[in-house]
């Protein structure tokens, strides 16, 4: 059985940090586009940021600069490392598990996904 468990979420201030974190068991991440996806209240799915097997990564243009994406393939662990925080930011946070991270970006529902983590930042 294949789960992604995200974690890290909170409240923030404008202008700080946040880490998510994404625990998978039953999949090995290296074998996946793994990315992270996000939603607000009222608004569309946005891809956030992904990673592909060989470890290119690609960031949606309103995170570039201030989202990385990055994987520990030891830990089998996926991680979101959010600077600069904007009250745009608010929304929750999704980990994702597909073949590419086109459709991560075309905001097609992913092969697998987590349960979320809320975002809040406050200006």
């Amino acid at each position: 059985q294949v789960q992604l468990v995200e974690s890290g979420g909170g409240s923030a201030q404008a202008g700080g940090s946040l880490r998510l974190s994404c625990a998978a068991s039953g999949i090995t991440m290296q074998s996946y586009c793994m990315g992270w996806f996000r939603q607000a209240p009222g608004k569309e799915r946005e891809g956030v940021a992904c990673i592909t097997p060989s470890g290119a990564t690609r960031s949606s243009a309103s995170v570039q600069g201030r989202f990385t994406i990055s994987r520990d393939n030891v830990k089998n662990t996926l991680y979101l490392q959010m600077n600069s925080l904007k009250s745009e930011d608010t929304a929750m946070y999704y980990c994702a598990a597909d073949f590419s991270c086109g459709r991560l970006f075309e905001g097609s529902e992913p092969k697998y996904r987590g349960q979320g983590t809320q975002v809040t930042v406050s200006s």
